[in-house]
């Protein structure tokens, strides 16, 4: 009985993948001339709910490794913040098989007034969801491989095969070969590549951007600006790590207090942001920055004076892979 269940699962599943084939079409190659058509600065920004963010950002893993820059957006997050993260350049893959995920469906007309283009990959193609975006891919599927019908299974194996579909027509756009493959990948695969020191990938010196408690936040602009890495690190007079400022703490500072020139940068940071010890790899600050959310993760010393700062995307992929922030 328990062969017989779960070859039936492996049924459900494989049908839902297959019957995506005449699904793809007219909305799918516009999807790719959108993404190709992403400027230097943009990136291919992923965003979904549960089960769909977990699969989104396998998918934006996918593409920042392939030579497309990409990132996940948590919804929920973005409306505290976080959308402050997305520009006119980026484009916008929103994923919901119901595509009435009402996170999603919250940001993407912000989205749309900034200019930025908005994909879909929904099983519901008159949704409030797929009406706001730009290009509808309908990843529905004829019912789950759970007898209930209501865990997402056979919804979320189709949307990642379509995924990994839009991985590999960009990987051949773009011509991406071996060469690029190992830009992404110097240790010549994933693991490998994570298994990097983090001093080896972090920015360091006058590359990290610092300010000092007391200082007035045009001076903290300026820090970020000239960094733009989108946060700047907090240290007191003795150069010890007391607290970060983001691009969402900037925001959220804006909504609660307005004119905000006159305050100081203790008044808007986070204090005692996550740090990870010099001597950990690549894959242990990816999992730092998994665990709590986060995209800055301050690298310290053992009486937390700062050697250097990471960035998600810098761990993923962003354009080149970093060395000490060279190409």
């Amino acid at each position: 009985m328990t062969i017989k269940e779960a070859k039936e699962v492996l049924k459900i599943e494989a049908e839902g993948i297959l019957n995506l084939l005449d699904k793809i079409g007219p909305a799918f190659e516009k999807a790719v001339s959108i993404i190709l058509e992403i400027k230097a600065k943009g990136r291919l920004i992923i965003t979904g709910m549960g089960k769909s963010g977990l699969v989104g950002r396998k998918i934006s893993a996918t593409l920042s490794s392939t030579g497309t820059p990409s990132l996940f957006l948590h919804p929920a997050e973005a409306i505290h913040g976080d959308l402050g993260m997305v520009t006119k350049e980026d484009v916008i893959l929103a994923i919901s098989n119901s595509g009435h995920t009402s996170e999603i469906n919250i940001i993407l007309p912000i989205i749309k007034n900034l200019g930025t283009k908005v994909i879909g990959f929904t099983g519901d193609l008159v949704s409030p969801m797929a009406r706001l975006c730009d290009v509808v891919i309908d990843v529905g599927v004829e019912r789950e491989a759970c007898p209930m019908g209501l865990v997402p299974t056979a919804s979320t194996t189709a949307t990642l095969a379509m995924g990994d579909a839009l991985a590999v027509v960009l990987i051949n756009s773009r011509r991406f070969n071996r060469d690029d493959f190992k830009k992404y990948h110097p240790g010549g695969s994933l693991g490998e590549r994570l298994g990097i020191n983090i001093s080896e990938i972090m920015l360091s010196n006058s590359q990290i951007p610092i300010v000092r408690i007391g200082s007035k936040v045009p001076v903290v602009l300026d820090e970020m600006n000239s960094k733009n890495i989108g946060a700047t690190l907090v240290v007191d007079h003795d150069g010890i790590l007391k607290g970060i400022v983001s691009d969402g703490d900037l925001r959220r500072a804006l909504i609660n207090h307005g004119n905000i020139h006159d305050m100081t940068v203790e008044e808007i940071m986070s204090p005692s942001p996550k740090t990870i010890g010099e001597g950990k790899t690549a894959a242990e600050a990816l999992g730092v920055m998994e665990l709590y959310g986060i995209t800055h993760l301050a690298i310290v010393d053992k009486d937390l004076k700062i050697k250097g700062i990471v960035h998600l995307h810098d761990l993923l992929g962003r354009e080149e892979f970093r060395i000490n922030g060279g190409l």
